[in-house]
C-alpha cells in the first residue's frame, strides 16, 4: 500500500471531521463542572478512570471544596477519603493538594490561562492543560490526546506515534486549529460509542469509508 501524502491525509481528515461533526453535533466534555477549578480537579481525577466514575465522586466533592484554598488546607487523609473510590486516589489527592497550594501561592487561587503556567502545577501535564484551556477558557493551543484519541488516530492512520505528545503534533498538522478542542471530543465520543478497542462496530461506522483499518478493507 503506497504511503499517503500529507495533503491526502489533510483532505481525508476534513472528511472525517465533517462526518463526525454531523454524527455528534452535541459532543462536549463529559466531565461535570461549573468553573475552571472544578474542571481542573475533575481532569486530574480522570486519569485512568472513567468520566462517569469521576462525576459520581465530584458531585459530593465540589459541594465540600469550593475554592483552591479549601483543597490546599485539606489534610492528605481527608482528601483521600473523599476520593477513595477513584483509582490511584492517594497520588491524586497529593497532586490536587500540591496543585491547589501553588494556585493559592502563585495565582491567588485562580486557574491560570496559559499552557506554561498550568503545566507547572502539581499533577498537571499537557493533556490536562489542554482540557482546561479548551473547555473552560475556549483557548485552543493543542489537542487533547487520551486513550481514545490515540487509538483512533492510529486506526485512522493519522499517527503511528507511541507518545501522546507526538500524536498531538501529528494531529496538529492535519486538523485546522479552530477545531482542536472539538476534534478530541468527536474522536472520544466515537471511541466510546462506535469504535471500541476490542470490538469496533465497523459495519455501522459513520466513517468506515475513510478508515483504512475498517474490517471490510482487510
Amino acid at each position: 500500500m503506497p504511503r499517503e501524502s500529507l495533503q491526502s491525509k489533510k483532505d481525508r481528515m476534513q472528511l472525517v471531521i465533517r462526518a463526525l461533526r454531523k454524527t455528534y453535533p452535541d459532543a462536549h466534555c463529559e466531565l461535570v463542572y461549573k468553573n475552571p477549578l472544578e474542571l481542573l480537579i475533575a481532569t486530574i481525577l480522570s486519569a485512568q478512570c472513567t468520566d462517569k466514575q469521576v462525576n459520581i465522586v465530584t458531585s459530593d466533592l465540589f459541594e465540600k471544596y469550593k475554592t483552591a484554598q479549601d483543597y490546599a488546607v485539606a489534610s492528605q487523609e481527608a482528601l483521600e477519603n473523599d476520593i477513595r473510590r477513584i483509582g490511584l486516589f492517594r497520588s491524586k489527592a497529593r497532586n490536587i493538594r500540591l496543585c491547589s497550594q501553588k494556585l493559592v501561592e502563585d495565582h491567588r487561587g485562580q486557574v491560570p490561562e496559559t499552557m506554561e503556567e498550568l503545566v507547572k502545577l502539581g499533577g498537571v501535564g499537557r493533556k490536562t492543560a489542554n482540557v482546561v484551556l479548551g473547555n473552560a477558557f475556549e483557548i485552543q493551543v493543542g489537542i487533547v490526546v487520551d486513550t481514545h484519541v490515540k487509538r483512533l488516530s492510529e486506526r485512522l492512520r493519522f499517527s503511528k506515534a507511541n507518545s501522546a505528545e507526538k500524536v498531538e503534533q501529528d494531529l496538529q498538522k492535519l486538523v485546522p486549529s479552530h477545531h482542536w478542542t472539538m476534534f478530541s471530543h468527536w474522536l472520544i465520543w466515537h471511541g466510546r460509542r462506535r469504535c471500541a478497542a476490542r470490538s469496533p462496530q465497523c459495519a455501522s461506522c459513520e466513517i468506515m469509508d475513510l478508515c483504512p483499518s475498517n474490517a471490510s478493507s482487510q
